[in-house]
């Protein structure tokens, strides 16, 4: 076969290259799994053979695929098995009752209950379930109801009992036991103890997780997403195991980079862990450290976080800071300024997780430290309605300025933090540049940025964010062709069109992973 021949052509095609020396063509050509050309459609004749696959896209617009760059693999495969009890579903707690009084009619006594998605918000009660309101449902199942963020988790009074909860228990570190104020005694309310629960919680079994997988693969690839950047606190070798299992057998069909829980860190260093992770269909990301205030501290304190940022500094890896608050980011920013002053090293690409409260000044810091900040536009969708009643309005100044961001000259990568909530990159692009609820309310309109910058935040600088810009992020020959198409040009449609915009197609190496109505 010619070198010039391809094995795949989009032809007829509105090409949004995200290039800035050919901003738009009308046919890519593939060849191998890579992008062999991107020219005018006269250039058919030249690059097809007989065993040339031609897709005519009668107009429709083809662009890189989309890459989450920070998303909950696992944690999404298994939201898909796990009831929602979540809105519009959900408004009480009589109706969280009735529902978890259903699947405890059909389980076996003595079998764990698991349910997600609730927020509070939404509630007619506005508040939290107790273990007292859980054990109204059912007193003979453990029941695990887990907020919407998944940071949450509300046990009935069995559940609590074989966690080994009570009112002697202690506060575990960096989490919290909610407890009734007149007697101590737990209300349900477990604040930060994924990892302790998951001890106890029996997990799902291998042949639920792999279905799981299979569902968020498909739904992944729905949504025009070809990468995901895996960005869980629990991923270790034998995560990465698993990861490399579901991808040997098909059943997780985007690309992955994996970060790596900074638990896991000592597993990476003593098992010559480097050597296995040079795949373009699976990586090791960013090590990556959640910092929060559960009890209204710094979690870990900063000399801790400040070492630890150092010791992975030193060694030559990325670092992930999940950090949400004003105080957890200058705290970042602070661990930060600590590992480059005492070992300067550059294009580190560091990241901020979220940084969902940022002034100009700490956005302007975080620019001197030439850190990445991968955010969650969709948000903005998905919760402005909370957000304007229950942030103050000190905060709400500066809650996900993501035009201030990028003015500010910093690297800015979308991502939607699935299964908090659904992984769709149309919702965080007309966020983006809308700043729109779902409900209609406006959240910092003059923090609004262009189409084409919100393209940008869900392609190149996702592949930036973890040092990918080389293979993914535009349509250039040479790069992987990892490509979606939509039904319309988000570029040159309303923000109110822009949310109809529908997944065409979606292609992962040049092959068809995903087709509408195939």
């Amino acid at each position: 076969m010619d070198n010039l021949t391809a094995d795949l052509i989009l032809c007829n095609a509105n090409v949004l290259t995200l290039n800035p020396a050919f901003p738009r063509s009308q046919l890519v050509a593939v060849q191998n799994g890579r992008i062999l050309s991107v020219s005018g459609n006269e250039a058919i004749k030249e690059l097809s053979s007989t065993k040339t696959k031609v897709i005519d896209c009668q107009g429709n617009t083809v662009l890189p695929g989309f890459n989450d760059a920070h998303c909950h693999v696992i944690a999404f495969a298994e939201s898909l098995l796990t009831p929602n009890l979540g809105p519009p579903a959900v408004h009480s707690i009589s109706d969280i009752q009735d529902e978890i009084r259903k699947l405890s009619q059909n389980s076996l006594p003595g079998s764990w209950i698991r349910a997600r998605g609730y927020n509070e918000f939404y509630l007619a009660e506005k508040r939290h379930p107790t273990r007292w309101d859980l054990d109204e449902a059912t007193t003979t199942h453990p029941v695990k109801l887990t907020h919407r963020t998944g940071h949450t988790h509300v046990l009935n009074s069995l559940a609590l009992e074989l966690a080994g909860i009570s009112k002697e228990t202690p506060e575990p570190p960096g989490g919290m036991i909610e407890r009734d104020l007149e007697t101590g005694e737990p209300n349900g309310l477990l604040y930060s103890m994924s990892d302790y629960l998951a001890n106890i919680v029996p997990p799902l079994s291998d042949n639920e997780l792999e279905q799981g997988i299979e569902l968020a693969s498909e739904r992944f690839l729905s949504l025009g997403i070809t990468s995901l950047q895996d960005a869980s606190p629990h991923n270790d070798v034998r995560r990465w195991q698993m990861f490399e299992q579901w991808k040997g057998q098909g059943y997780l069909k985007p690309r992955l980079s994996m970060m790596l829980g900074v638990e896991a860190l000592n597993q990476y260093q003593e098992q010559d862990f480097l050597s296995k992770t040079g795949s373009s269909q699976l990586r090791l990301g960013a090590v990556k450290m959640i910092l929060d205030e559960t009890r209204g501290q710094l979690n870990p304190p900063q000399a801790q976080l400040n070492q630890k940022v150092f010791e992975i500094h030193q060694s030559g890896l990325q670092v992930a800071l999940h950090a949400v608050e004003e105080t957890t980011v200058e705290a970042a920013c602070s661990a930060l300024e600590y590992a480059l002053q005492r070992s300067p090293r550059v294009n580190h690409r560091h990241r901020l997780e979220h940084c969902s409260v940022c002034t100009p000044a700490m956005a302007k810091r975080l620019a001197s430290l030439e850190a990445v900040v991968v955010t969650q536009p969709a948000f903005i969708y998905y919760s402005g309605e909370r957000y304007l009643k229950t942030v103050s309005e000190e905060q709400l100044e500066h809650l996900y300025p993501i035009a201030t961001l990028i003015n500010t000259g910093l690297k800015v990568a979308a991502s939607s933090d699935c299964p908090v909530v659904p992984p769709n990159p149309l919702s965080g692009i007309y966020a983006a540049i809308s700043r729109t609820a779902e409900t209609g309310q406006r959240l910092l309109p003059e923090e609004r940025i262009s189409p084409l910058q919100a393209l940008w935040m869900y392609t190149m600088v996702a592949a930036y964010a973890c040092f990918e810009e080389d293979i993914k992020g535009s349509i250039v020959p040479g790069k992987l062709a990892d490509i979606v198409v939509l039904s319309g040009d988000p570029t040159k449609t309303t923000p109110g069109e822009l949310k109809g915009l529908e997944v065409e197609m979606t292609i992962v190496g040049g092959e068809i992973a995903w087709r509408k109505n195939a």
